[in-house]
């Protein structure tokens, strides 16, 4: 039995209600932390929706439903956190932002108590040295959307303790049902170092004119059987954050395919996100 048995997952918006969903529906309390009320009360909603679809789609009978949610917690306070055994960091793609708040979450939680970080490019030693526990820091990597996609990275820092890795890595198996994999502290780790660029190239192959953005699509999905075309997903992600991924493999790499193309940055500065706005490469409103 995991003795890990109390989590705490920061941000709640597409990927932390996933995470938090995913931890209530395998048994474990949890408590997620947002910024204000506003923003504590829409994810609440996103998990109930989410809950909901699983219910509509026969993945989860009415009292699974009732016990998840009786299981999931919201609160502003990031105090409240203090008792959680793991906290899984879910904010958006912001260094100074993640660092601070590894900063604050050091402070706040127990001694023995694990951070965790969803990032999916920023290296983990560096938000590691935000704190006072390096040994206690790793990566633990979800995709969207959590409660359906089995992959889950581990990555370990530089300082990242054996136990503490072995610790989370039984908890994401043995606890939460989900397949995991070992990535080496790199930004983008495996699947984002291997998807961004391609990704990237999407974007280039449309901004000079090669291919309108449904055949582009059509291509890699009929082509190459993937399930959905690479800007589609680009949408689905956020291109916002898609950039933010971009600018931070750029910045460790030097590698010209990992930079962002000025249509990308063009799109998010033009608040078209993709789903989030309702508007983006294969979406238009």
């Amino acid at each position: 039995m995991s003795d890990i048995r109390q989590v705490g997952v920061v941000g709640c918006g597409l990927m932390g209600s996933g995470i938090a969903e995913v931890c209530a529906r395998a048994g474990v309390p949890v408590l997620v932390a947002e910024a204000d009320p506003p923003r504590a009360a829409a994810g609440r909603a996103r998990i109930e929706s989410s809950l909901e679809r699983a219910l509509a789609a026969g993945k989860l009978d009415p009292a699974g439903r009732e016990a998840a949610l009786a299981r999931c917690s919201v609160t502003t306070d990031l105090d409240a956190l203090r008792g959680c055994d793991l906290v899984v960091e879910a904010i958006g793609e912001d260094v100074g932002a993640k660092l601070s708040l590894f900063a604050t979450l050091d402070r706040v939680v127990a001694p023995g108590a694990v951070l965790a970080s969803n990032t999916s490019s920023i290296p983990i030693a560096r938000l590691a040295a935000a704190t006072s526990r390096p040994g206690a820091v790793l990566g633990i990597h979800f995709f969207n959307p959590a409660p359906v996609m089995r992959l889950v990275e581990i990555v370990p820092g530089l300082r990242t303790e054996p136990e503490v890795l072995v610790r989370c890595e039984a908890f994401v198996t043995d606890v939460l049902g989900k397949v995991a994999i070992r990535a080496r502290d790199r930004a983008g780790f495996v699947v984002n170092g291997l998807l961004v660029p391609y990704l990237l190239a999407a974007i280039r192959m449309l901004e000079a004119g090669h291919a309108s953005a449904d055949e582009i699509d059509q291509a890699m999905v009929l082509g190459c059987a993937h399930p959905l075309g690479p800007l589609a997903l680009c949408d689905l992600i956020g291109l916002d954050t898609v950039l933010g991924i971009s600018e931070a493999l750029y910045d460790e790499l030097r590698d010209p395919a990992m930079a962002p193309p000025p249509l990308l940055r063009r799109m998010v500065e033009a608040g078209l996100l993709g789903r989030k706005s309702g508007q983006g490469f294969s979406l238009h409103g």
